[in-house]
């Protein structure tokens, strides 16, 4: 296990470093001049200070290194769209947002992904099972941020149900969240079916029915963890899925989240809270897999993490 982690450490090193160079260097010669380009008229004094924080008149490779530097120890340095807010604090207030958005558009999408699958495998070839299939490849086929203009329409202009944009209340978050999690439940209820009409037709599963166990008990204690470790597989990417693709919606729902910042970033060329974003992500993305990947010890004790 410590061999594992110590081995992921080093790549979450060297995963961190290219991210940054390549996202550094393709910010900088887009847009040489950043924040100073942008589309607002900032004051000159504001500009002169944008200048020589980031080193303007210096070589790009001197900046590479100066910026790097600051990274690692976590100094992001100030928002060149904020004058009065440095980076470290628009990631304070915005990250717990994107946080709490993305971990209930992921119980929602565990929930219906979960239930869905079940059913649609123990009713195979039923109008349910149909219908729940027909969902699933809508829900996969449809962008999120599509269905959430249909879920606006539909829930807040129609039934009148939620509100159509805001943050503060816990109703603001079901929409959003539902829309969300819509693509990434379909496709764990796909995943949950095919594993449960794989595993029902197992001799250890005729046995615990012969055995006279209730159906329940056969379904969801010996059947469903045999069946689930391929939307084991699939959570690691879908849970950086849920959390980086809140990007665009929470533009749609005006939630203050690291996403409605990271849009405006880039619009207003203010690379540093870009940049730091991009960072964010990706320890995110690196934790996940890790998280998954320590998962399938638990779940099965046929793998070997140091190997």
């Amino acid at each position: 296990m410590i061999r594992f982690l110590a081995k992921r450490l080093v790549w979450l090193g060297i995963t961190m470093w290219v991210v940054f160079t390549v996202s550094f260097f393709l910010m900088w010669i887009v847009t040489p001049e950043g924040a100073t380009l942008s589309e607002r008229q900032l004051p000159a004094a504001v500009e002169q200070n944008i200048r020589a924080y980031h080193g303007l008149d210096k070589p790009l490779h001197e900046r590479y290194f100066h910026e790097m530097w600051r990274f690692a120890h976590f100094d992001f340095g100030p928002s060149g769209r904020l004058q009065d807010k440095t980076v470290n604090e628009i990631l304070q207030e915005g990250f717990p947002i994107s946080i709490s958005l993305g971990t209930l558009a992921l119980c929602f999408a565990m929930l219906l992904g979960f239930a869905t699958g079940i059913v649609s495998a123990l009713k195979r070839q039923s109008f349910i099972d149909v219908t729940f299939r027909l969902v699933a490849t809508l829900g996969i086929a449809i962008p999120n941020f599509v269905l959430a203009g249909f879920a606006i329409i539909i829930f807040v202009f129609w039934l009148k149900l939620f509100p159509a944009a805001g943050w503060g209340r816990p109703i603001d978050l079901v929409l959003p969240s539902l829309c969300l999690a819509a693509p990434f439940a379909a496709y764990i209820s796909r995943l949950t079916r095919t594993g449960m009409l794989e595993v029902l037709g197992q001799d250890y599963i005729r046995t615990a029915y012969a055995k006279g166990l209730m159906p329940t008990t056969v379904v969801m204690k010996h059947a469903f963890r045999g069946a689930i470790l391929p939307v084991v597989s699939y959570l690691g990417p879908a849970t950086a899925g849920i959390l980086t693709g809140s990007l665009v919606l929470e533009r749609i729902f005006f939630i203050p989240g690291l996403g409605s910042h990271f849009i405006e970033a880039v619009m207003q060329k203010d690379h540093q809270v870009s940049l730091a974003v991009v960072m964010v992500y990706t320890v995110l993305l690196f934790t996940m897999n890790t998280l998954v990947d320590l998962s399938y010890g638990l779940i099965d004790p046929r793998v070997k993490l140091d190997k």
